[in-house]
């Protein structure tokens, strides 16, 4: 039985000061490298670099400029994480070059916002009439959470509530558009993200309505009739990818059962671990024992069959996803950096609910191997995919 007791808390990372001689360069390389380039990279200030056009987008949006939205449709991420990366930098040693920054790109986004309180630039600029009607595709609220997170990050750094605000009205907003009443809409995101997100506004806003919505979309999710086919089906059968359109792969998205009754990790590995690390989250502060019972099996399948000895996982390029059981190639595989970051946040979680050594020893294997091998010595080379085994001028390697 699950008691108030078990759950253990994190040290605010303001406690925290790290000295170490391999970690420390890490530090010292992404707040002086890191962070500025890819500032410069979200501006389209980088040459011999694709323009991000991030900045662009969210300049359009405001009405500070004219112009078409460009990039993928989930391009306000990369403004969104550049922000988090940033208050965390700022939470272990200020800058005021880069407070200032941080300033502009929030009063950049706050002017973005639309009166409601949406915000996403792509549907903003290109089809504003077209919201909530493909969140298979769309990452609607995937961008939201990582906005969302984003804020949290930044007032807990900085005490500044500015896009804390902005999160707030968004997430209000949002309440208003999903939910069980008649009038609301009865789904979910195609890629998980907000689930955990709308926790981390909880917890620093006490507000209960955040907790209940992430809620409403974790128990949501894999109930019948499948919302991705019914949704895929008032839009004629059609995609925003593919041409001709085929019916969603509801275990693609995670939502082929209820979360309670998943006992397999199936699907896009990066949002299998994000909605995994919601669950453990929900369950730590509702003391639902079910969600938690599937979690600990959700672990044990993805750790014990279907994880590399790097802490990689999602074996296959093809949906950059989990395949089967001990189905691990050394040369084909996928090991997305995104989805060892997510089961660090899954064993990070499940940690605090249960102090055992293998949720500690899964976070140090990929972050020591896959994912501090997602970016090259230099701070301005990244690599997404983790190959065990390539070429080298015709050689394996």
């Amino acid at each position: 039985m699950m008691t108030q007791t078990v759950r253990s808390h994190a040290i605010p990372l303001q406690q925290v000061k790290l000295d170490d001689p391999f970690w420390s360069r890490y530090i010292v390389l992404i707040r002086d490298v890191v962070i500025p380039y890819q500032y410069e990279a979200l501006h389209d200030r980088i040459a011999g670099v694709e323009p991000s056009h991030s900045v662009a987008n969210f300049r359009i949006a405001a009405g500070l400029e004219e112009g078409e939205f460009h990039g993928f449709v989930f391009q306000d991420s990369d403004v969104a994480k550049w922000l988090e990366a940033a208050a965390y930098s700022l939470t272990i040693a200020y800058d005021r070059k880069l407070d200032e920054q941080v300033d502009a790109m929030i009063d950049l986004v706050a002017a973005a916002q639309q009166p409601d309180g949406y915000l996403n630039t792509y549907f903003t600029i290109k089809e504003p009439d077209k919201r909530w009607t493909n969140l298979t595709d769309c990452h609607e609220l995937y961008c939201a959470g990582h906005m969302i997170e984003a804020a949290v990050a930044h007032f807990r750094a900085t005490g500044k509530r500015k896009l804390l605000g902005v999160a707030c009205r968004f997430a209000d907003y949002i309440d208003t558009v999903f939910g069980p009443e008649d009038g609301q809409i009865h789904g979910y995101d195609g890629h998980q993200e907000i689930e955990l997100a709308l926790i981390k506004l909880y917890e620093v806003t006490k507000e209960q309505r955040y907790l209940r919505l992430s809620q409403y979309f974790l128990d949501e999710r894999g109930r019948e009739p499948a919302f991705f086919v019914m949704e895929w089906e008032r839009r004629g059968k059609s995609s925003f990818y593919a041409s001709p359109s085929r019916r969603p792969d509801i275990a693609y998205h995670q939502s082929h059962l209820p979360v309670r009754e998943q006992r397999v990790g199936v699907g896009h590995s990066v949002r299998a671990v994000y909605m995994y690390t919601a669950m453990a989250d929900m369950a730590a502060r509702t003391q639902d024992e079910a969600l938690l019972e599937a979690c600990r099996h959700l672990w044990n399948n993805t750790v014990h069959k279907q994880m590399y000895i790097t802490g990689g996982i999602g074996s296959t390029h093809h949906g950059e996803a989990f395949t089967t059981d001990y189905d691990l190639p050394n040369d084909t595989v996928y090991a997305e950096t995104c989805a060892s970051i997510g089961l660090i946040f899954f064993a990070q979680r499940m940690l605090q609910l249960s102090p055992r050594s293998e949720y500690a020893d899964v976070m140090e294997r990929a972050l020591y191997n896959n994912v501090l091998g997602s970016m090259a010595q230099d701070g301005q080379h990244f690599f997404l995919c983790k190959p065990a085994r390539g070429l080298a001028d015709g050689m394996p390697s």
